[in-house]
């Protein structure tokens, strides 16, 4: 793992102000079935309200004015430890919390402005790269004019590539005379944001990079697939210079029409408000970052929100179709945990949790539908949906159409 420096203090007020705001979110979903069970049972008038009357009311908003006060307070206190900085070794799997709490709540925690949330990076090795020339001389003494960028997916950060302390995909990379970078990033945010970072990041790297870049090639895992077609696509429409450099593109499990758990999970919020009494637990459901909600049907646009709920019922493929960019050689891989590819049952379930013909970009909506040469499509077996970035398998593929 590497040793840069992180701060401590600035963890520590992002996980006091998330547990206050827990708090109060727990305060107010319970007065909500407080008041909805005592309005059906008729002792409260005004049944369906969310905020419950006289010393009951008085209660829950003395919680929560107390949740407040506590939260103000614990800001103040940790004040003063903000130069305290740690390793990442001090603190075992703060990465991956940090990440899975993004990928879960990231548009939140953005929003609130919380020290956890992530901000977009490049890096190298596991340090963070400014967007410097003199910078990146430091810490990259001989640049490569071939470059490749590996994006993660969602709940994960840079240091998944990494199997048995190796990581695989940047070997590869370096090997075939690339210059492996990482992307590191919010995943809660939506694919589109996300995608517009990501297009303004590279076309500063491009300003930046100390040689000229002749050839740009990205691998994207799962989501990070989605946001690298988002990039170049926002890139494309606002003429960055970049596009004219990106030779290939790979994506590894990448639910290009969305994943069948998000829309599992869309559908549970809306028969939790068929009933009054299970009405305020949508409130936990709609918690869900719009990172994943954009996994639904793999929306990489902020136009597949315009009229629409995030939280409500989506009529299924209502996105702006969005076209693999021209020009740009794209390969995809995808996994059969279970039954042979003729199996139904096998082809829904694919590597656990992107079914196969969305992994190879097959929809029977021609305007949806991704065209994959044979050669550019690689079906793995028995290799589940993180093995992706990292399988002996998956690389030979990797190393065989980056040396085209």
């Amino acid at each position: 793992m590497s040793s840069q420096q992180y701060n401590l203090a600035a963890d520590l007020r992002g996980t006091a102000r998330l547990a206050v705001e827990a708090t109060s979110h727990v305060t107010a979903l319970v007065e909500a079935m407080h008041a909805t069970i005592a309005g059906l049972a008729g002792h409260v008038p005004g049944a369906g309200t969310e905020r419950t009357r006289g010393i009951t009311g008085l209660v829950y908003r003395s919680i929560g004015g107390v949740t407040r006060v506590v939260g103000t307070g614990m800001e103040l206190a940790l004040g003063p430890l903000s130069r305290l900085t740690g390793t990442r070794e001090t603190v075992a799997g703060r990465d991956t919390a940090v990440a899975i709490l993004n990928g879960v709540l990231g548009d939140h925690l953005a929003a609130t402005g919380n020290p956890l949330a992530i901000p977009m990076s490049l890096r190298h090795d596991g340090r963070s790269l400014p967007l410097q020339p003199g910078a990146i001389r430091a810490a990259i003494p001989v640049p490569a004019t071939r470059v490749l960028l590996q994006v993660h997916g969602l709940c994960l950060h840079d240091g998944h590539w990494r199997r048995d302390g190796r990581d695989g995909c940047a070997a590869t990379a370096a090997a075939l005379g690339y210059t492996p970078l990482q992307l590191h990033y919010n995943t809660g945010l939506p694919i589109a944001a996300n995608g517009r970072l990501l297009a303004e990041r590279l076309e500063a790297l491009l300003a930046a990079w100390p040689v000229p870049i002749e050839s740009l090639a990205i691998v994207g895992h799962s989501m990070g697939g989605l946001v690298a077609r988002s990039a170049a696509h926002h890139a494309m429409a606002a003429g960055q210079a970049w596009p004219a450099r990106l030779r290939k593109l790979v994506f590894l499990g990448t639910p290009h029409h969305g994943a069948p758990l998000e829309r599992a999970g869309n559908r549970f919020d809306l028969l939790l408000g068929v009933t009054p009494y299970t009405l305020p637990f949508t409130r936990l459901g709609r918690l869900r970052s719009a990172g994943i909600t954009d996994l639904r049907y793999g929306s990489l646009l902020d136009a597949d929100w315009a009229e629409a709920d995030r939280y409500g019922r989506v009529p299924p493929d209502q996105r702006v179709p969005v076209p693999l960019p021209a020009g740009v050689e794209s390969y995809t891989v995808a996994s059969l945990l279970g039954e042979g590819e003729d199996s139904p049952a096998g082809r829904l379930l694919g590597d656990g949790l992107v079914p196969l013909a969305s992994a190879l970009g097959e929809h029977p909506e021609p305007r949806y539908a991704l065209s994959f040469p044979a050669a550019a499509r690689w079906v793995g077996r028995g290799l589940g949906h993180l093995e992706l970035m990292s399988a002996p398998q998956v690389l030979a593929e990797l190393r065989r159409w980056l040396a085209r």
